[in-house]
């Protein structure tokens, strides 16, 4: 019997869906590796590798087995995805074109290293980031820079802007992601796109009050509210926007901060200016990556408070998604400073979901862990913190978390369904 090997659903799968990976036709017993790899938009390789012993029958199937060693070891199902790893240290695996998969191949190898050994049998499978039935629409309306996902159906749908970090540019992934699961997604740019600023100056929240205003006019956007998804720099604006914006019923932040950070914001007549850092406060890893963790400023401590977003405004419910070893900033005692300016407002208690293990950069399902990645601000490779397996398994519950905060709170009547882990 020929050795193969075969991922279920067959063919082609959503990046945030498991897959169940079975190799067949093996000896009782053989030892075997298991080599994934993929080529990003640019070309970069991204590969990982797991030992493996067949069973008795001669198979090996992935959710019983667990791996001995190489990229990962134990039980990890998926863990040929997360633990993917650039060849070129410190590349970040990106999605920039949401309309095409990333092609995964996957081969089987006689033996463990470091004998010599001989392919098997291989087969590639594809990992795609727009779910079927969802329309992507590019919008361009008056400033706005974004891209609309709209999910199967007639609608209308709970909607929900996406914020980006300081990155920049239009991340589109994980609002095409997330459409999938039923809501009307506004992957939002603020710099770094098209005709919008190369460089952040400063900000101005008039910006994001039209986004808002645009998905609260569009037909397929159940009213007569949104949400509200940011991730670290992306985080404080959206608090920024529940504080001072009309329309808005529920916030998540992955990593944010409670203070605005980076540059001045602006609102009408009102500046907050941003939290102090001091860039002597940068430390090297053994390794030579640069640790952020204290350069910031504390908000307790800025003069009068200044750069604290005035949650005495802000309309929750609120989530707060944190990496108990976030290394960019203190992303856990930011959540605890929220949860006291909120209460001390007669606000509602958040909700704070610390995952420990787990750093700053808190992406959707599967994508491979970033514990140090070149940082596109900085141009340098910055350590974010986080250990691979707890980060992944971190990834796959805040996915689900997310899910069940915007459908309970966005009105869906939509149930949520789990990826296995």
């Amino acid at each position: 019997m020929a050795t193969s090997v075969t991922l279920e659903p067959a063919g082609r799968s959503r990046w945030d869906e498991s897959v169940r990976i079975t190799v067949r036709g093996l000896a009782p017993g053989q030892p075997v590796t298991l080599r994934a790899s993929l080529r990003d938009e640019k070309g970069e390789l991204f590969r990982a590798h797991a030992r493996y012993l067949a069973d008795g029958s001669g198979e090996l199937d992935l959710t019983r087995a667990p791996a001995l060693g190489g990229s990962f070891s134990g039980l990890e199902p998926m863990g040929l995805f997360w633990a993917l790893e650039p060849e070129k240290p410190f590349l970040q695996l990106m999605k920039r074109d949401v309309q095409t998969p990333f092609a995964v191949e996957l081969e089987v190898l006689d033996g463990h290293d470091p004998e010599p050994q001989r392919l098997l049998c291989r087969t590639v499978h594809e990992r795609d980031f727009l779910p079927p039935g969802v329309r992507r629409e590019p919008v361009r309306r008056r400033r706005v820079r974004a891209t609309l996902f709209l999910p199967r159906g007639r609608g209308p749908f709970p909607g929900i802007i996406d914020v980006s970090g300081s990155g920049g540019g239009l991340c589109e992934y994980r609002a095409s992601l997330l459409a999938g699961h039923g809501f009307a997604m506004l992957a939002l740019a603020y710099f770094r796109f098209e005709d919008l600023p190369e460089y952040l100056k400063d900000i101005h929240l008039e910006y994001f009050e039209e986004a808002v205003d645009f998905m609260l006019q569009h037909p397929k956007v159940k009213g007569p509210s949104v949400g509200l998804l940011g991730f670290s720099k992306g985080g404080d604006l959206c608090l920024s926007m529940a504080s001072f914006l009309k329309g808005i019923t529920a916030t998540v932040l992955i990593n944010a901060c409670v203070a605005n950070t980076l540059v001045p914001l602006h609102y009408k007549d009102m500046t907050i200016p941003a939290l102090g850092s001091d860039p002597s406060k940068f430390k090297l890893t053994e390794s030579g990556i640069i640790d952020c963790m204290d350069v910031w400023d504390s908000p307790r401590e800025d003069s009068q408070h200044q750069s604290l977003i005035p949650l005495e405004k802000a309309q929750g419910p609120f989530l707060f998604i944190v990496g108990k070893d976030d290394r960019n900033w203190k992303s856990e005692f930011y959540a605890h400073i929220a949860t006291e300016r909120l209460q001390a407002h007669g606000k509602d208690r958040p909700q704070i979901i610390c995952y420990p293990g787990t750093g700053h950069c808190i992406d959707p399902p599967f994508f491979p862990t970033r514990i140090a990645s070149v940082h596109a601000m900085l141009g340098q490779a910055v350590f974010f913190g986080g250990e691979s397996g707890a980060h992944s398994r971190a990834q796959v519950d805040a996915w689900h978390q997310i899910q069940t905060f915007f459908h309970k709170h966005l009105n869906s009547k939509k149930p949520v369904k789990h990826s296995k882990i």
